[in-house]
């Protein structure tokens, strides 16, 4: 702005002196067509009405330079996107706590293998049969009491995480055979590798069904232990 400023004013002295230069020479002319006193008169009268100009244009622009500078400030004002940093820290959730390792025991079994049982909670356990580091057989309850055949030997796994396990007994159905604590077992095939046992009373009455369907299974029934095999036999213990 201080630039444009000197430049109009140089112009403007420029303009005056060209006009003062012009007043001389109109009033050098009329003193030579006049009586001396004229030019005396002449020369300071037009001299004021010339300088008067420039004075009042350099001020008028001088007032209206200053008002752009404040609107070209008011423009950078995108200080807001720096808000937005602090959401980016709210993602960072912290990791939750790893789940701790479920316990794990050992108990021998009668054939000389054993039973590594595990307790994932929730009256859900897995037992798995070791022998010499191998991992023969293995069960799971998640709901229901598990069971198998493993070589003669029948391996029950209950809902709470007990294992009971003995050797021998067995019954090849069909048939019904007597079990221990008084109770009786009707064995029927009903597919290929399917067979049900109904668990009767003392008064022939279903107190419950084992059916194993390509699969052992075993259950818990007042203390006596039952295993049915996917091939029909089965055995009890108490």
């Amino acid at each position: 702005m201080s630039l444009s400023t000197t430049r109009r004013a140089t112009t403007v002295r420029t303009l005056a002196g060209t006009v003062l230069t012009a007043a001389l020479l109109v009033s050098t002319a009329t003193a030579c067509g006049s009586t001396p006193d004229a030019p005396g008169t002449a020369a300071p009268s037009t001299a004021p009405t010339a300088t008067s100009a420039p004075a009042g244009t350099p001020d008028a622009q001088d007032t209206t330079a200053p008002t752009a500078t404040p609107t070209a400030r008011h423009t950078t004002t995108p200080a807001a996107t720096p808000a937005a940093t602090p959401s980016a820290h709210r993602t960072t959730t912290p990791a939750a706590p790893g789940k701790p390792a479920s316990a794990t025991r050992s108990q021998p079994l009668p054939d000389g293998s054993t039973a590594e049982i595990q307790d994932l909670g929730n009256l859900h356990y897995v037992a798995k049969i070791m022998n010499r580091g191998q991992v023969l057989a293995t069960l799971e309850t998640n709901g229901t009491d598990a069971g198998l055949d493993a070589n003669d030997m029948f391996v029950v796994l209950s809902m709470d995480g007990t294992v009971h396990s003995w050797m021998g007994g067995g019954h090849q159905g069909p048939g019904t055979f007597k079990l221990p604590g008084g109770w009786t077992a009707k064995v029927t095939k009903t597919g290929e590798l399917d067979y049900r046992a109904q668990i009767l009373g003392n008064e022939n009455e279903v107190d419950g069904t084992l059916e194993a369907n390509q699969h052992d299974i075993g259950a818990v029934a007042n203390g006596v232990y039952i295993v049915l095999t996917a091939g029909g036999e089965i055995s009890a213990h108490e």
